[in-house]
């Protein structure tokens, strides 16, 4: 299991938080999504074999937030 942060546009409502953490739940090999309000960051613990950082920034995208860094932890 792999680990990243992903520093995500400032988030504005609750919603989003949760529309985005389901979204990445649902990705084959995604084993844990969560999104702190405060600092806008979305933490994912995934399967690298499974999938990877792109698939996760192009899914928050295709939900229409940005992701502006990542970091592997």
């Amino acid at each position: 299991m792999a680990n990243v942060v992903l520093q995500l546009e400032p988030l504005t409502c609750p919603s989003c938080i949760k529309k985005i953490e389901i979204a990445l739940g649902k990705e084959p090999g995604v084993r844990k999504a969560r999104i702190l309000f405060n600092t806008s960051k979305a933490k994912v613990e995934y399967d690298e074999k499974k999938v990877d950082i792109d698939q996760l920034v192009e899914k928050i995208s295709k939900l229409g937030y940005a992701v502006l860094s990542q970091k592997q932890t």
